[in-house]
């Protein structure tokens, strides 16, 4: 007959709050105890009680937790093997426990018969110390060793393992991304032992408090993030004169205008960004340019959900389903050569997405000239229809301006556009954006011509006061001056 494994959760405190049932299993001396560490009072009280065999010389020695957690499944499963075994752990074997499925694996696998008593659990105690309903108030747990990003906060959120202080920083530091220093979280420690602690302390105060291995930390749900905006959003939507009024159409001059400040804002990065050195400077404007458009995608779909269409998860999820969909050489099985192929394959896959009949359909006429040029030579060059380099782009630059230069004046404007569609064309191949180096021009055209009207107010004069050659002789120097 198989021998039996038991699984036995030695709950958050000391052994009166485990059940009779794996009492009587720890108490039997017929059986091998293995505890997967004495760093716990449960654990210590059991060990002063009968003999057992500890996994803590598997953490001194294995090189990362994945390396440990195998081991002691390997250990329990040798141990189960040979005869009546026991794996306790802290709190509940369900809660936490990463070596528990390991075991319950590979006991089938050669099958053990595993009986289990799951245990309490510290978050049971949790839960009440802060008086949360996890059903009722949807709360999330989370590991405080692997909190890299800010968490939707919206909700209550418990956050284990916070037992060193370089985990305390950390995780004051991811949270402190959205929350003030003087946010009032909770301190859990030790619960259900004598020396258990809750106390409510600022955010700011976490790295400095007494941590142990039992340390997790509550926060309160607080209306931050970007879920916190979603409810702001809708909260003025409901109160505030001038949001109740909005409609899509009276929204839509400031997306326009929010996205050209976000541009402005993006150009303002080096042409590497996020490459090399970081510019706080710059990337602190375009943290709130960028806040601004998201607020204007936010309102429409508050809006939108208004009327029942949709909202913004299913605008996240349905951008989420497109990249996926349209990246097959990363999700799928396709292969690509270069970045050229991507693209080939991103047009094919939208094409047959939008049912187009051309690869010039649905390209908005709304959109400004230049990113529009720069739009249908790009799907023109998904199938081939390109210059294979940047000589030949230049060269059609030179044959458009020879075919302005001759022709009629009826006609002069049509080969302006020619011209200007070769220049983005040209500008495509550098990989230069058109838009953004006609407004580097005209920003440069500005600088230049303020230090000539100050050059020439140093005269007492204006630049209207000046001759051709006076003002050329003045640009010159501005364009010396200001590059």
């Amino acid at each position: 007959m198989a021998a039996t494994l038991s699984l036995i959760g030695l709950g958050p405190g000391s052994l009166d709050r485990v059940s009779a049932g794996a009492l009587a299993v720890l108490a039997d001396p017929a059986v091998t105890v293995i505890v997967r560490t004495l760093a716990h009072p449960s654990a210590r009280e059991l060990a002063a009680q009968r003999p057992v065999v500890t996994c803590d010389d598997l953490y001194d020695v294995g090189s990362d937790f994945d390396t440990v957690y195998t081991s002691i499944a390997d250990r329990v499963i040798a141990a189960a093997t040979q005869g009546p075994t026991v794996y306790a752990v802290p709190g509940s074997i369900g809660v936490g426990e990463r070596v528990i499925p390991l075991v319950q694996q590979a006991a089938a696998e050669r099958g053990l018969t595993v009986v289990s008593f799951p245990g309490e659990s510290f978050l049971d105690l949790a839960f009440l110390a802060v008086g949360v309903d996890p059903i009722a108030d949807s709360i999330q747990i989370l590991d405080g060793r692997s909190l890299t990003d800010v968490p939707n906060l919206t909700i209550p959120t418990i956050i284990t393992q916070v037992d060193r202080p370089e985990v305390a920083d950390r995780v004051t530091g991811v949270l402190a991304k959205v929350l003030d220093d003087d946010f009032e979280i909770v301190v859990l420690d030790a619960l259900g032992s004598v020396g258990a602690r809750v106390e409510t302390i600022a955010l700011s105060a976490l790295p400095a408090t007494t941590l142990t291995a039992l340390t997790s930390v509550f926060v309160p749900a607080a209306m931050v993030g970007l879920r916190g905006l979603i409810a702001i959003n809708e909260i003025l939507r409901g109160e505030c004169p001038w949001d109740k009024k909005q409609t899509h159409r009276s929204l839509l001059r400031h997306l326009v205008e929010e996205t050209y400040e976000a541009v402005e804002a993006l150009e303002r990065l080096s042409i590497l960004a996020p490459e090399g050195d970081v510019d706080w400077v710059a990337y602190a404007e375009v943290e709130e340019e960028l806040g601004d458009v998201l607020l204007q995608v936010v309102f429409h779909a508050t809006l939108a959900s208004e009327a029942g269409a949709f909202t913004m998860d299913e605008i996240a999820e349905g951008i989420r389903r497109k990249l996926v969909r349209r990246h097959p050489h990363v999700f799928g099985d396709t292969q690509v050569d270069d970045a050229d192929a991507v693209i080939r394959n991103w047009e094919a896959l939208k094409a047959d997405e939008k049912d187009r009949q051309s690869l010039m359909d649905d390209i908005p006429a709304a959109l400004p000239a230049l990113a529009r040029a720069d739009k249908t030579q790009r799907r023109a060059r998904s199938v081939g229809f390109d210059y294979d380099d940047v000589a030949g782009a230049l060269g059609d630059v030179h044959a458009e301006l020879s075919e302005f230069v001759g022709a009629s004046d009826e006609d002069q404007e049509s080969e302006l556009g020619d011209v200007l569609f070769a220049v983005v064309n040209l500008a495509r191949h550098i990989s230069a954006d058109a838009e953004s180096a006609l407004r580097g021009a005209i920003d440069r055209f500005e600088l230049r011509f303020r230090s000539m009207e100050a050059a020439a107010s140093v005269g007492g004069s204006g630049l209207g006061d000046l001759s051709m050659e006076e003002m050329n002789d003045l640009w010159r120097a501005a364009k010396d001056q200001v590059g």
